[in-house]
């Protein structure tokens, strides 16, 4: 398995401080999971690179049954005391521990630019019943707001390369073998909370801020905290937003005809995009 250094090193070292700094999933997730991924009771879904936990509890609410993989121990460990009754398994997307035709659906939550390559999507293609569905969703920052803007700017030199959403690389190895978009959502969201959790601990959770030397990170850390100082929208506040928007893509599969995807079948059919 092959883990990019950013993650393999950055997560393991911000593991716990990223279970503060991450936010939840909006409520159009929810909705999103159950009418185009089609998870219910009775289904099971796979959550490839599932992190400390962040998005299992909408999983769950969808009502299906829930696996995970994560390659990074401390991640992984986080995420098996967080729920200890889930199976969680140690794997990677290219080389996934389970048999043919394993689970209705697999779902990347904030994670399948880590691992947007041919091989993984073969992999997933692989554990997919015939017909399954394959959903990506990311939170993602609204760099409009011009604080949030200054905070990008500050840890955008210190990417060195690392696979991030914002670059869109991730959309190249799409179209793919045995799968057929279904178009995209956006949904907008607010992570609100203290400056400490939704602005220091998530910018310190950054995969290629936490791996940086510690100088480097406390230099990161000094500069995040002087924007608070200097932004207006935090003075006084205990708690403010964060503002993000949220991208949702979804690819239905077509391995075998039918299944799923018949023309009267709305989970298959183009969604609108909306801002």
């Amino acid at each position: 398995m092959t883990i990019h250094p950013s993650a393999s090193e950055g997560y393991a070292l911000g593991a716990s401080i990223y279970v503060m700094g991450r936010p939840d999933y909006p409520p159009a997730a929810l909705d999103w999971l159950r009418d185009v991924i089609g998870l219910r009771a009775g289904r099971s879904v796979l959550e490839i690179g599932a992190g400390t936990g962040k998005f299992v509890p909408v999983l769950r609410e969808a009502g299906a049954t829930v696996l995970a993989l994560e390659p990074v121990a401390a991640m992984r460990d986080a995420l098996a005391r967080g729920f200890p009754e889930m199976s969680v398994l140690d794997g990677a997307a290219e080389a996934i521990p389970l048999p043919d035709g394993a689970v209705d659906a697999v779902v990347c939550a904030q994670a399948f630019h880590w691992f947007a390559t041919s091989r993984a999507l073969a992999e997933m293609r692989r554990v997919l019943k015939p017909g399954g569905m394959l959903g990506l969703i990311w939170n993602v920052r609204d760099e409009k707001v011009p604080w949030v803007a200054a905070l990008s700017a500050i840890t955008d030199g210190w990417e060195s390369g690392a696979p991030r959403f914002r670059t869109g690389a991730w959309q190249r190895v799409f179209p793919a073998p045995g799968f057929a978009a279904t178009g995209e959502q956006r949904a907008r969201h607010t992570h609100v909370g203290r400056a400490e959790e939704v602005i220091v601990a998530r910018t310190l959770s950054v995969s290629f801020i936490a791996a940086l030397p510690d100088a480097a990170r406390a230099a990161v850390e000094r500069q995040v905290r002087q924007l608070i100082a200097d932004t207006p929208d935090w003075q006084g506040r205990r708690r403010s937003p964060f503002p993000m928007r949220r991208g949702c893509s979804r690819f239905a599969g077509w391995i075998e005809r039918g299944a799923y995807c018949s023309p009267n079948n709305a989970r298959c059919a183009l969604s609108s995009s909306s801002a």
